[in-house]
């Protein structure tokens, strides 16, 4: 029997190795092309590979390493996600209410037509003027909104399609989310994650960024200039306030996965909560509640993945978790240098040996 669990063993660290030597042949693929950032592997919730790479703040060659703090931006939408899917749990939400059941001061002509469902879904039909070319800068970079003052002037616009029937990817329906949370909870959104996610989990190293925060360790976005891989700079000023709920985050690799295990092991939110907020509508491109979820093909190995992006100012968060082989793949970047949607589906294929 000790012989046999002794072959086990070596046929495990051989297997490990040889995943590792395949994942480091693409990371060092990528660090040629100037990637800079971190890649994560876990197993069932056991990091099998974690590494840093390259330059988080560039005006004082600060290298990456574990103390890095990352920007999310749209990852937070996942974290809204959770907390709206909490409530379900609580009976205190109903995902076909409208937006005037929990913010009755909504002036927009979506108040009594546009439900939960729709803006977890993208699909609230509505015309986003704060990502429109002429206020995008106006909304998010010139000037730091109250939210109420934000919703009204950007988020309560006409409608342009039914709502429920066209997937049309923004910000504005998950902080409309985030102000229902606030309301429904009678407190902060931040005040509300902290309670409800951040701090059961530990997750000591995340948080909500506003503008004038000092946070130690948090890195630097940077955009290549004209595709270049070594020339650099700075996006214009922005308010990460104003991206509130839809994008206002900062996280660790970490600290992440401590999020995915929780919610892909059932602990912060039941199984069939789970299972509710994972199934994909296909007829909207396979968005789920806080993901996208659909079948994908590594080769000859089949599997189910769920993944959530969030790009802004040069900085880069991919966050994928294969749902039946227990796998998370975390990648986080601050240039443009890389595409990390390429670059994640070449990682994971490399793990699989395809």
């Amino acid at each position: 029997m000790k012989a046999i669990s002794l072959i086990a063993l070596l046929l495990i660290v051989n297997t490990t190795f040889a995943q590792v030597q395949r994942v480091d042949k693409v990371l060092d693929s990528c660090i040629k092309r100037n990637f800079n950032g971190a890649v994560l592997i876990a197993k069932d919730g056991k990091i099998e590979y974690l590494k840093y790479t390259g330059i988080a703040n560039r005006h004082y060659d600060i290298k990456y390493s574990d103390q890095t703090i990352f920007h999310l931006w749209s990852v937070t939408k996942t974290f809204t996600a959770v907390l709206i899917m909490q409530l379900y749990e609580q009976k205190k939400l109903s995902f076909d209410s409208t937006i005037s059941t929990y913010i009755p001061t909504y002036k927009g002509v979506a108040a009594k037509k546009v439900t939960v469902r729709n803006l977890l879904t993208y699909t609230s039909g509505m015309f986003h003027k704060d990502i429109t070319p002429e206020y995008l800068l106006e909304a998010y970079s010139n000037n730091i909104w109250p939210l109420d003052t934000f919703i009204n002037k950007y988020l309560s616009e006409k409608l342009i399609d039914t709502p429920g029937t066209k997937f049309n990817y923004n910000n504005g329906d998950f902080i409309l989310l985030g102000k229902i949370i606030e309301n429904i909870y009678g407190k902060p959104y931040e005040q509300v994650l902290r309670e409800k996610i951040l701090i059961p989990l530990k997750m000591q190293h995340s948080g909500y960024l506003h503008h004038e925060d000092i946070i130690k360790n948090i890195d630097e976005g940077y955009s290549n200039r004209d595709s270049s891989t070594t020339e650099f700079y700075m996006g214009t000023n922005y308010y990460s306030d104003n991206f509130y709920s839809a994008g206002a985050m900062y996280s660790t690799p970490t600290d992440l996965l401590k999020l995915d295990q929780a919610i892909f092991n059932h602990t912060i939110l039941k199984k069939e909560t789970v299972d509710l907020m994972l199934k994909p509508y296909h007829e909207l491109g396979d968005v789920t509640y806080g993901f996208w979820v659909y079948p994908k093909k590594f080769g000859k190995i089949n599997t189910l993945l769920a993944e959530r992006q969030g790009t802004g100012f040069g900085n880069h968060s991919n966050w994928i978790h294969l749902i039946d082989k227990g796998l998370t793949f975390i990648l986080l970047s601050n240039t443009d240098t890389v595409d990390l949607n390429k670059m994640r589906m070449d990682v994971i294929a490399a793990y699989l040996g395809q």
